[in-house]
């Protein structure tokens, strides 16, 4: 297992739900990040997030973990969930609002 592999292992295991990101929830960096955290805040969700900017290995490895290739990607419980769209669909279904409480 690789290094940036086991970072994030880590990080999964000790947060239920974790929103790998572009900036902060205070200062998203890319629309689709913001978007991804106002669903989250909107659906009173108590997340940790990851900023991608500020590690490289973090920003490739999350692509490769998830096989997902972009960013923002929300795991609740050690499972992807998705990007900002699929985030928005569940949202809108009532489907996220439950998974995240």
């Amino acid at each position: 297992m690789s290094d940036v592999t086991s970072r994030i292992e880590k990080i999964l295991n000790e947060n239920k739900i974790v929103l790998f990101m572009k900036g902060s929830p205070q200062f998203p960096q890319c629309g689709f990040s913001a978007r991804a955290t106002a669903i989250l805040n909107e659906c009173g969700a108590k997340f940790h997030s990851v900023d991608v900017l500020q590690d490289g290995e973090i920003r490739e490895g999350i692509k490769a973990y998830g096989n997902w290739p972009t960013v923002p990607q929300l795991y609740v419980n050690r499972e992807l969930v998705g990007g900002s769209d699929i985030m928005m669909e569940m949202y809108e279904a009532g489907e996220l609002q439950g998974l995240v409480k």
